[in-house]
């Protein structure tokens, strides 16, 4: 079937209250959707931000970002005001979130939601009850680990005092008795995050609209998963990192690209059945339709870097647990639709794997036009079988890069796509060269369809302070471009 999409991560998403929520505004786009005729909706993973507010580096791999809970439906249920939330500091300006104020207010208004809705009596309703109950594998975890991440002042689990460093169960019975209060707190954040997205998800499926998420192939070393299962990845007695992740020098950075994530302990994994695996995607497949496996080639072979390298050039490949892992994932959850994020520099190995699986693999136009005729990112290389992009959230938008592309690219892409000198919207050919193309699935960064120039990319690689921070403009979504874009998918069939 063929079918399109937008891009566009929740935190980009126009609102009151500094960042992208799953409010009123959420609801107008996916009405947008599907005004354009869209299928997909391709957002970034919805984890808690940690690190350089990258959702690639969460808290935790199960948890919800409190950040995008709507605090208007707080207002209508009465445990919030209007004044509490437009007196906040939120932050930023309708164009760039202000992540260091949001986590500020955010953390004192949902306070006060909590204590209202305490006062209620929600936490002994049924509903809430229940929330518990079916995600205590994870959330029990993720709360202890986050009050006491919040009582030693916010620095990293491997800096706590030594018991309940190593998880000991004298240690954690005793923070669980101290911090009662704050680790309610943050169950009360998980339950309205997940209330509150499940809603919207149900709303977007009925429209016909499904939800491609993000799944990062790894975990961040601060999180409440490698402290509270340092089992499952390759750490040394001490639970400190023997080797992390990264990439190898690459076209986005001549040294590599040094993630520091922990590594999966693979012998252990495999030995269990790869029954941590199986949970957290099962979980994902609660949280969207369609999953986008990033990094995928990691799961061939993995760049491990030794732990306290600088950059990632001293890094070695290993081997990964292949085809398996797909395998038992198929046999204990059924058929799953997913997207292997298959870009950079593959082995064959690597492409076998991707054959095997039968999953789709990405092709980005802006990858093309760096080689020749026969780069298999150009669109008359496309097998049926993948999603193509004109750029991703890595990317510049498609405007930015055709503004600082070097002139042989640059007379490359003008000849390939018959794009004049005097065009004012050449990515306007792009969209279309994607949306006409072989691949099944297409998606477009909404930054494209709007035109929009390298002030509203949303991440560069390999660098820190201005990423995940682009938000769209309030009046951005027009009945005119809604009609633009269905013209274009009726048109290709999509």
């Amino acid at each position: 079937m063929r079918r399109s999409g937008i891009l566009l991560p929740v935190s980009s998403i126009p609102s009151r209250f500094g960042i992208g929520t799953f409010s009123k505004q959420a609801y107008e786009f996916v009405d947008f959707l599907e005004k354009a005729g869209q299928k997909l909706w391709q957002i970034l993973p919805l984890g808690p931000t940690g690190y350089g507010d990258s959702p690639y580096q969460s808290f935790s791999t199960f948890a919800g970002n409190p950040y995008y809970i709507d605090l208007e439906a707080l207002i209508q249920k009465g445990w919030l005001t209007e004044e509490e939330c437009c007196k906040a500091d939120h932050g930023g300006n309708e164009h760039y979130v202000d992540y260091e104020k949001v986590y500020h207010c955010r953390t004192a208004l949902l306070k006060k939601a909590y204590l209202q809705a305490k006062e209620t009596g929600l936490e002994a309703s049924g509903e809430y009850l229940a929330f518990v109950g079916e995600n205590a594998y994870w959330l029990e975890d993720y709360c202890l680990y986050t009050a006491v991440k919040s009582h030693f002042g916010g620095i990293c689990w491997v800096e706590w005092e030594e018991g309940i460093r190593l998880h000991r169960p004298d240690a954690v019975r005793h923070y669980q008795r101290l911090l009662a209060g704050e680790i309610s707190f943050y169950r009360f954040q998980q339950y309205l995050f997940f209330t509150q997205w499940h809603a919207l998800k149900s709303y977007a499926n009925k429209k016909g609209i499904e939800i491609l998420g993000d799944i990062p192939i790894y975990v961040a070393f601060d999180s409440a998963d490698a402290w509270g299962s340092p089992e499952l990845f390759w750490l040394d007695e001490k639970h400190m990192p023997v080797s992390v992740a990264g990439c190898p020098p690459d076209a986005f950075s001549a040294t590599g690209q040094l993630w520091g994530n922990p590594l999966y302990d693979w012998d252990y994994h495999r030995k269990t059945g790869y029954d941590w695996w199986v949970k957290r995607i099962a979980h994902c497949y609660r949280l969207y339709d369609v999953l986008r496996i990033d990094h995928f080639r990691g799961f061939d072979e993995y760049w491990a870097v030794p732990y306290g390298d600088k950059t990632a050039q001293g890094g070695q490949w290993r081997k990964g647990p292949g085809r398996e892992l797909f395998d038992t994932m198929k046999r204990r959850l059924g058929e799953k639709q997913v997207v292997a994020e298959d870009l950079g520099f593959l082995t064959q190995s690597v492409k076998d794997l991707v054959k095997q699986t039968g999953y789709p693999g990405m092709k980005v136009l802006q990858f093309a036009f760096d080689s020749d005729v026969y780069n298999d990112y150009l669109p008359h290389n496309y097998e049926k079988n993948c999603v193509v992009y004109t750029g991703t959230h890595d990317n510049d938008t498609t405007v930015g890069w055709l503004a600082e592309s070097p002139e042989k690219r640059r007379r490359f892409i003008y000849e390939y796509f018959g794009i004049k000198e005097e065009e004012k919207e050449p990515q306007n050919k792009l969209i279309r060269a994607a949306l006409s193309s072989a691949a099944d699935t297409a998606v477009i960064p909404m930054q494209d369809h709007l035109g929009l120039g390298k002030e509203a990319r949303i991440n560069t690689p390999s660098t820190l302070g201005d990423n995940w921070k682009w938000r769209m403009d309030k009046d951005a979504l027009t009945e005119e471009l809604a009609g633009r874009i269905r013209q274009l998918v009726k048109l290709y069939g999509r």
